[in-house]
């Protein structure tokens, strides 16, 4: 398989992963999302979820849809979204929050190692 086409699929699946996620914070995951959002966030918890939950699902839509020309630039949008959501994580981890199966707290630092992963997964598969 030509690299392209892997870069490709690599994209398309993150974008659909990122629309998945968005779809779960307006359904069945608004409980669990909750979790993840820090104390200093100046919103509602349920909003901030809301609010999130629809970024996600125009990022996922943008970057599996995005033309050959956007697609860097998608990316990079794409590895900024998963660095500012980034608090949430480690708010659950420290605050001691279980969502997603994350119960422990080994779980829950472990959560925090595929956060650079989802970055370079969304720079790789861009450029």
């Amino acid at each position: 398989m030509k690299d392209e086409n892997i870069k490709t699929a690599a994209r398309v699946l993150l974008g659909a992963s990122l629309v998945l996620a968005g779809i779960s914070h307006l359904t069945f995951a608004r409980k669990d999302f909750r979790a993840q959002v820090p104390k200093w966030v100046p919103l509602k918890k349920d909003d901030t979820v809301i609010y999130s939950g629809f970024a996600e699902i125009a990022l996922g839509a943008a970057l599996a849809l995005s033309p050959k020309h956007t697609e860097k630039t998608m990316g990079k949008i794409a590895a900024g979204f998963f660095t500012a959501v980034f608090p949430g994580n480690i708010a659950q981890y420290t605050h001691n929050r279980d969502a997603f199966g994350l119960n422990t707290s080994n779980k829950r630092l472990a959560r925090l190692f595929f956060q650079p992963v989802l970055i370079t997964w969304a720079l790789k598969s861009t450029q």
